[in-house]
């Protein structure tokens, strides 16, 4: 037995379901903010990012009939968002680095990062550094809140080979960080 989410925009999303060109509009600038940034994390690369955008709101009004409640509309809607540009990047045959044979990383250095007072913008500027397998990883384990078994799933990538690039994305911040401040 399913249990149906209770969203505080089912009203919009019905009107939405229905046809409604206002309603839908309405979900758009509730939502498109959040979204765009889930685009540009992952893209890293504004124009690619509004065009991801236009692309999974375009696909989310064809689908949603297919919404049933069963999670929040924000959560199904990221779901396509970052299935797009997973997708878009694949596509383009971006130069993903996954290697399954990563030595762990030593847990000092985790507490180091985690200890150190850092500038968010100083973070989001070293992520644009990164390359793409190590930012869209890193951004879907530490900001959009995936597991890697999640992201294995997503990525068809093994789950050691998720957590090794989230460690080397950490790593590889950790030193962009660095050389920042020098």
């Amino acid at each position: 037995m399913e249990v149906a989410y209770q969203d505080i925009h089912r009203d919009i999303i019905e009107l939405s379901k229905a046809g409604n060109r206002k309603a839908q509009y309405q979900l758009y600038k509730l939502y498109s903010k959040a979204m765009f940034n889930i685009c540009y994390r992952m893209m890293n690369h504004s124009a690619e990012a509004e065009d991801m955008l236009q692309d999974a709101f375009s696909e989310a009004f064809v689908k949603l009939d297919s919404f049933r409640y069963e999670s929040s509309f924000g959560a199904w809607l990221k779901r396509i968002v970052v299935n797009k540009c997973i997708n878009h990047l694949k596509k383009r045959r971006a130069q993903l680095v996954f290697t399954d044979n990563v030595p762990e990383t030593n847990h000092e250095d985790n507490q180091d990062l985690e200890q150190e007072h850092l500038d968010v913008k100083r973070i989001y500027k070293a992520m644009e550094q990164l390359p793409d397998g190590y930012r869209v990883i890193f951004s879907l384990y530490l900001i959009e809140g995936y597991d890697h078994s999640e992201i294995a799933q997503i990525m068809g990538i093994s789950e050691s080979t998720s957590k090794s690039q989230f460690s080397r994305a950490k790593q590889k911040i950790k030193e962009l960080l660095i050389h920042t401040e020098s």
